[in-house]
């Protein structure tokens, strides 16, 4: 999917999180600035109602950020860890259940711990100063069936 704007990135995150069941984890990757927290602010749209979408930002500092709503959202940013120990350190195998999703940002970082959870993967590549690629696979079905209504 080529998305133009942010709102488009946005849009197509919230799409996403509106088919969410519970019990998904997303391993999301990508240089600066190509989009990854704006994909994650539309996702936390979709599932959650109120002030969460708009407090959506990047856990880059505290590390993980929760977001209540239909669906519990644990949004990790994995870019300061130092090693994969310090990600298991932060309980991830707690934040996995039927009732929330898990968002990883800069989930290359941490793909050793993460690969046994069969994560929903997602890139975002520059393709101009304003346009993004994202790119999808091990999507199921649930979410990816009809695609092209999301994009």
């Amino acid at each position: 999917m080529i998305t133009s704007n942010v709102a488009e990135t946005i849009d197509i995150g919230r799409k996403i999180g509106e088919r969410l069941k519970g019990g998904e984890i997303f391993a999301i990757t990508g240089d600066l600035g190509t989009g990854k927290t704006h994909f994650i602010k539309g996702i936390a749209s979709g599932c959650c109602e109120g002030e969460a979408p708009e407090k959506t930002t990047s856990p880059t500092f505290v590390l993980v950020n929760e977001y209540e709503g239909r669906l519990m959202i644990y949004h990790i940013d994995a870019y300061r860890l130092e090693s994969e120990k310090e990600f298991e350190n932060l309980g991830f195998d707690d934040m996995i259940n039927e009732n929330s999703v898990v968002l990883i940002e800069w989930a290359d970082k941490v793909a050793g711990c993460i690969a046994d959870t069969n994560p929903i993967k997602v890139s975002l590549q520059h393709i101009s100063e304003t346009e993004r690629r994202l790119s999808f696979s091990n999507m199921p079905d649930y979410i990816s069936e009809n695609m092209q209504d999301i994009s």
